[in-house]
């Protein structure tokens, strides 16, 4: 028999429960015990849900009250001192290295946090000492819900990261020199007793993730596997379960080395087959004598529905070879990824609805196709006919191709992708036009977005109240935001964006070529859950989109207004792409869309405009090679193609989500933005030593305070900062912003900083007088 498994599900309920409870608990507006009555709830709900649609491997332990990886980071007790020291309570203790703890006289920042391989989720850093020791909580997540799954009736296979990829992706703390890796031998015992408490727990399977595997991976961590499955599985059906290896994000073909030699004694080898297709044969030629093979097929990365005939002769072809008893039909990754459920889109166009299939409907398709190469494809023919039917439906629709979107594409030069003059040119003309400080501070753009704000959105939204009273309330909401920004005396301001619901949606919402869900959020860290747009069809802008409120605001303020977009690349990332037309077709179409954008609002007397691209590393493959370059190659196009239409006085931004840009600077250097900001607060000023390697011209303005958190960094703490970053970079080259735009932040907290932030900023311009 072939069987079905999911190896996540998503954690934040059918309406985003967890964060209304999570931020109810932040809020002391909710309980300890009733948050975590919260959580019992949805995991139960989430476990009935695959049960329901007939999953035969559900997991566990891929519920988090905030990052998976955090949780990693508690039970092995792998706890700065700076958090443990304080005698929080273990709930308390564990949001404060997820977001940081201001109160009560306690004052520490979060642990750093980055992006999960290349999706929009991201996940909390290990961060290791010199001399780290590990031990086991006491009462470990996953023996917990297992055991909690259990006694619900439903027996699960708990799912835990695996030893190497949790240390490979840490990280010595600041201020520590140890190599993450070197401390395996320390871990290795806890994840045994791990493994040993599951199986006394009643536990004949679990798990383990080692994503890592799908990277170039250095000699020491590839030789790491070895030392450590060979004590892993060991245990296997004795004194622990059996483990099923998971990888995710790509192909393992060139670690077929470290397969051979290390993980042949595991039970399972799970490979995405979503992602990387042909890697099947190669991986079947690699299994040990009796391993069996779980198969990716199903999407936990997208949001189209499955097709399931290609998906059934995929499955069937690893059957003919290893027989069905040695075969699972799985997600390529965790349904993490994508939104909770279709039915709670009620008011989605019924056409483009029945292309679509979220993670509830991601189940049932698993069941599906394990049925039909088990039970023969006569077994679910209804489905199958139905499935096929969709599949038609939007290969055949006219809301996919547009004529005059390609006719424009066609026209395109190599000279339309280029600014008129180079930077000290266009620098020499903006220092006359803009007449800036020495650095210069600003924001990233997005200012909080009030209960008031939202309020407003949503009556405009139902129609409780007209465009005109709508348009005047965003209008008050800018002339609030540019008289803070007086009082805080920043040197370049926006205009607050109260209008703007996402950074990606706002604009999918004004191009054509996308359309938009309800209650598709999906979690992008913590509390943070996303709604991303959804391409399907040519993407083309009807009409100006941002030009109005920059517009206004620039009429009402004394200093130089900033235009905000958000780059193809990132509207792509963080949309859910169309998986029928590569997507440098989808971003050139995103990029001349935004290219009248920029035209217009230069045109409207805005003369700096930022086109952040945060997710621009996020879409980097993950392996170096051609595929690597290929893709900078169409995403720095696209980011040039969209801005190169200015004059030289006009000065373009970009913003860049985390500074480590040592693999890929060519292209950083090769987008020529005048301005580049980053997120840098949580990173070693260190990194900033690539732009004096590579000698960078441009301006660049490092991120010097942390905005997921709503902790207040002191005056010093950012003079602090600015010192660091002095090692690097030139005084003239320095711009001086928060790590991110303050949306997700509270007005007092983002006063204080932006205040202390402003008078570093003025201390450092005093010094150079």
């Amino acid at each position: 028999m072939v069987q079905s498994s999911v190896l996540g599900f998503p954690r934040m309920g059918k309406l985003r429960d967890l964060k209304k409870a999570t931020e109810a608990y932040w809020a002391d507006k909710l309980s300890k015990d009733e948050l975590l009555a919260e959580g019992n709830r949805l995991r139960q709900e989430h476990w009935k849900i695959q049960k329901d649609a007939g999953v035969d491997i559900i997991p566990s332990n891929d519920f988090a009250y905030y990052d998976q990886v955090l949780d990693h980071i508690q039970m092995f007790n792998a706890i700065p001192e700076r958090y443990s020291k304080h005698g929080l309570s273990t709930l308390d203790e564990y949001f404060a290295m997820g977001r940081g703890h201001q109160k009560d006289g306690i004052d520490v920042p979060s642990l750093e946090m980055v992006k999960w391989f290349d999706s929009n989720y991201h996940y909390v850093k290990p961060t290791l000492q010199d001399g780290q020791t590990f031990k086991l909580s006491e009462d470990p997540k996953p023996v917990r819900h297992f055991i909690e799954a259990k006694e619900a009736g439903i027996t699960t296979r708990p799912v835990i990261l695996g030893p190497v990829s949790f240390l490979h992706l840490g990280k010595a703390d600041r201020g520590q020199s140890v190599d993450p890796i070197s401390l395996l031998d320390n871990l290795l015992p806890v994840y045994e007793q791990l493994l040993k408490e599951l199986k006394k727990a009643g536990a004949e399977y679990v798990q383990i993730d080692e994503p890592v595997l799908v990277f170039d991976l250095p000699t020491k961590i590839r030789n790491a596997f070895k030392p450590a499955y060979e004590k892993l599985t060991a245990l296997q059906g004795k004194e622990g379960p059996q483990i099923v290896l998971a990888t995710y994000f790509g192909d393992v073909v060139h670690n077929f080395d470290v397969i051979d030699s290390a993980l042949k004694g595991t039970y399972g080898l799970h490979i995405d087959l979503v992602r990387n297709p042909e890697q099947l044969d190669k991986v079947v030629e690699h299994l040990g004598e009796k391993q069996i093979l779980s198969a990716g097929v199903v999407d936990g990365r997208n949001i189209w529905k499955n097709n399931m005939k290609r998906s059934i002769e995929v499955v069937e072809s690893a059957v003919q070879k290893l027989g069905k008893d040695r075969v699972i039909v799985a997600t390529s990754s965790s349904l993490l990824h994508t939104p909770h459920t279709l039915d709670s889109e009620q008011k989605l166009d019924p056409e483009v609805k029945d292309w679509f299939a979220f993670a509830t409907e991601k189940a049932t398709e698993v069941a599906i196709i394990a049925k039909a190469v088990t039970e023969g494809a006569s077994s679910v023919q209804s489905e199958l006919q139905a499935n096929e039917k969709s599949l038609h439906a939007r290969a055949t629709s006219k809301r996919t191709n547009n004529a005059d979107v390609k006719k424009r594409q066609e026209s395109v030069t190599k000279e339309m992708h280029d600014r008129k003059s180079e930077f000290p040119t266009r620098y020499d003309e903006q220092k006359k036009h803009l007449k800036l400080p020495l650095f210069p501070t600003t924001t990233i753009g997005s200012f909080p977005q009030t209960k008031d704000i939202r309020i407003a959105r949503n009556k405009f939204t139902k129609g409780e109240i007209s465009a005109e009273e709508y348009e005047k309330f965003i209008e008050k909401e800018i002339r609030d935001v540019i008289a803070i920004q007086d009082e805080l005396e920043l040197d370049v301001y926006v205009h607050g964006e109260p209008e703007r619901n996402d950074m990606v949606q706002y604009f999918g919402e004004r191009l054509d070529g996308y359309v938009f869900t309800t209650n598709a959020w999906v979690q992008s860290y913590g509390s943070r859950c996303v709604r991303p747009p959804i391409v399907v069809g040519d993407i083309s802008r009807p009409a100006p989109m941002t030009v109005k409120e920059s517009k206004y605001a620039a009429s009402v303020s004394k200093k130089p207004m900033k235009g905000m977009l958000t780059g193809p690349i990132t509207c792509l990332r963080w949309s859910f792409p169309r998986d029928d037309v590569h997507q440098s077709v989808q971003a050139q179409q995103l990029a001349l869309a935004l290219r009248d954008e920029v035209v217009d609002l230069e045109a409207a007397g805005i003369y700096v405009i930022q086109v952040d691209e945060p997710a621009l590393r996020e879409g980097l493959p993950l392996r170096a090679g051609a595929e690597r370059e290929k893709y900078l190659s169409w995403a720095v196009d696209s980011f040039k193609l969209s801005t190169a239409g200015v004059k030289d006085s006009t000065q373009i931004h970009s913003h860049f989500c985390y500074s480590e840009f040592q693999d890929f600077f060519h292209a950083i250097a090769a987008l020529d933005a005048d301005v580049l900001s980053i997120e840098n607060s949580k990173s070693d000023a260190k990194l900033l030593k690539v732009f004096i390697d590579e000698a960078y011209p441009r301006h660049i303005g490092p991120g010097v305070y942390d905005i997921h958190s709503p902790r207040i960094p002191s005056e010093q703490e950012i003079k602090d900062r600015i010192s660091e970053m002095l090692q690097y970079l030139k005084p003239d080259q320095l711009w001086i912003n928060p790590d991110c735009g303050l949306k997700t932040r509270a007005w007092k907290e983002t006063k204080a900083a932006l205040h202390n932030m402003v008078a570093a900023a003025q201390y450092y311009r005093s010094q150079q007088k």
